[in-house]
């Protein structure tokens, strides 16, 4: 009962319960992108939800403008500056996506959506983590976060499909609180963010 109705339901109360504090704190976010970062305010782009169907997913802002305007100009590494990094390792740059959660193109926890061209890459196993909608965060988030590998990640990301309830998203959610307090795993050693899936060695 929860997988087929309960679990959207889950996601707007828990969105309503927490706008109250989410919408000042996202008022506020995007003020200091502005100043920081300037315009856009919000980073857009398209991700696989569940059943494999495309989205728009909204973020904030992390990354300074490229020199010239060219995003090939330079590596992510060079355009992330402290303000950035305090964005994402406090994952802040994420509260946009609870409109993408109200819209119904995620969840509050599922598998993180990823790029569209990846899709092609996975293995026929990999791609069950698209048999259910995506979410802000989800079980690999909470077990290494982007730290892990893209194997791990998927391996996680499978088991939660394979388990998910009522229970385990409880778990999740306060799992994540203290991941982001303690601001762990938010990339690999050596890397800005995270590395591009390049596909399943078989």
């Amino acid at each position: 009962m929860y997988l087929q109705y309960g679990k959207r339901i889950f996601d707007v109360l828990f969105v309503l319960a927490i706008a109250p504090l989410v919408l000042p704190l996202g008022i506020a976010v995007a003020i200091a992108v502005r100043w920081w970062l300037g315009s856009p305010v919000l980073f857009r782009q398209t991700r696989v939800g569940g059943g494999e169907r495309l989205f728009t997913l909204y973020k904030f802002r992390s990354l300074a403008p490229p020199p010239g305007g060219d995003p090939r100009a330079v590596t992510d590494d060079k355009r992330l500056n402290a303000f950035g990094r305090f964005l994402r390792s406090a994952s802040l740059d994420e509260l946009p996506q609870f409109w993408n959660i109200l819209r119904g193109d995620m969840s509050v926890v599922g598998p993180r959506p990823l790029l569209d061209i990846y899709i092609p890459r996975y293995s026929p196993k990999e791609r069950r983590r698209h048999s259910i909608p995506q979410g802000i965060t989800g079980w690999s988030q909470v077990n290494g976060r982007n730290a892990v590998s893209w194997g791990e990640r998927f391996e996680q990301d499978l088991w939660y499909v394979d388990h998910r309830g009522l229970i385990l998203d409880l778990q999740i959610v306060l799992l994540t609180v203290y991941r982001v307090f303690s601001r762990s795993g938010i990339s690999k050693p050596g890397v800005a963010t995270n590395e591009e899936f390049q596909g399943t060695i078989s």
